[in-house]
């Protein structure tokens, strides 16, 4: 809810100002989340989804308006969002009257113990942007950076073993006492969160007709935000890589 307020009233200020722009890109893009921090790295070891499995497509929308020939302000809007089912890649479970139980994989297990990761990221950049030779040629290649408002949510559901609790034994008949964990149904969430950060980019447009020319960027941004509902894990990485193409068109 908090999300769609933000993008309300971000686009409540650019719907005036886009008839005295200079400057409108919409772009399609992938991103590749750096994903270094604890939540993260404990889900990749843990669980059957990878690094890669994470990375997604982007669309965004950025408004420019030129300070000078090769300066100019912009402001942009994207949205990424990745949601994945996994299971333990160590553990099966099994049910018992006292509950469920993780025991080790070289059991057969009566089920497989899974639980969903999500992670969706809406970062909100104000830039500073420099064409050091303007925009008369064909070939315009332009660097800039700026700050990040990111709004975030991390969401993960289903079960998950309970590894604090090591009170549990299996007295097994071949492998004498094995060490087992008690599962637990989770829902824990952190959404909508506000977090600030930075960018910094490059890229270049080829103008393919008058007034509108063909972009690409590759652009790194920076960012972590505090959870509050994951207790025990440091703050979440929002950093990564992102590689945008698009149309812009400027009047």
């Amino acid at each position: 809810m908090k999300k769609n307020v933000v993008c309300a009233v971000l686009l409540t200020f650019l719907v005036p100002v886009i008839g005295f722009s200079h400057s409108i890109s919409v772009r399609a893009g992938y991103f590749i989340p750096r994903a270094n921090s604890d939540l993260w790295t404990t889900e990749f070891d843990q669980m059957t989804f990878t690094k890669s499995d994470y990375q997604n497509t982007t669309l965004g929308f950025v408004y420019e308006h030129f300070l000078t020939r090769e300066i100019s302000f912009s402001l942009g809007i994207e949205g990424y969002s990745q949601n994945k089912a996994g299971s333990y890649r160590d553990y099966v479970g099994y049910s018992f009257d006292e509950g469920d139980f993780a025991f080790p994989a070289d059991y057969e297990g009566d089920f497989l113990i899974s639980h969903i990761f999500n992670v969706s990221i809406t970062p909100i950049q104000a830039s500073v942007k420099l064409t050091p030779l303007g925009r008369q040629s064909g070939f315009i290649p332009y660097v800039g950076g700026g700050l990040t408002l990111y709004i975030w949510s991390v969401r993960m559901q289903g079960d998950a073993i309970n590894f604090e609790d090591d009170s549990w034994v299996y007295p097994d008949p071949d492998y004498g006492d094995v060490q087992i964990y008690p599962l637990m149904l989770v829902d824990a969430r952190d959404e909508t969160k506000l977090s600030l950060g930075y960018q910094a980019f490059a890229g270049i447009m080829i103008p393919f007709a008058k007034r509108v020319a063909f972009e690409a960027e590759f652009k790194y941004n920076v960012g972590k935000g505090s959870l509050e509902n994951f207790e025990g894990f440091e703050k979440f990485d929002l950093s990564g890589f992102q590689i945008s193409l698009g149309i812009n068109y400027w009047f």
